[in-house]
């Protein structure tokens, strides 16, 4: 995938590099490195993902276009949608608005999850990256 920004493209590839079986292992690190929220951001604040099967809210910051910063909140007891959120903050965040904009829709799909994450998680991956995108179209 040559459109990925270079640190979601080395994501890609560690889950490429693993067998099936050790794909959840990962997710469940990603979902424990998801960084907190900076103190003045308030969860009230941020925008909800009601297609996240779990309670997840964002935020994006594109006051400087070329550092775009991206905010997740989502429970501990959730470690599913934190992976996929700490996925997109750490593969994304501090990139430009037209390096995310630019990542395909459907880039989660190389991650190779189909099998050990149900569709509609996957959903929410998605809905997560969509509502990413629309604030950048703004």
């Amino acid at each position: 995938m040559s459109t990925l920004p270079s640190a979601l493209a080395e994501i890609v590839d560690d889950f490429a590099a693993v067998g099936a079986s050790d794909k959840l292992t990962l997710l469940l690190e990603f979902s424990r490195e998801l960084p907190p929220l900076p103190a003045e951001l308030e969860q009230s604040a941020m925008e909800p993902v009601p297609e996240c099967q779990s309670p997840l809210f964002l935020s994006v910051d594109d006051s400087d276009r070329d550092n775009v910063r991206l905010y997740f909140s989502a429970p501990p007891e959730a470690p599913t949608t934190r992976g996929f959120a700490s996925i997109l903050a750490q593969g994304l965040d501090g990139h430009s608005a037209d390096e995310i904009l630019g990542v395909p829709d459907d880039f989660y799909s190389a991650l190779g999850l189909a099998e050990a994450v149900s569709p509609l998680r996957l959903r929410g991956m998605s809905a997560m990256l969509a509502r990413i995108k629309r604030h950048l179209r703004g």
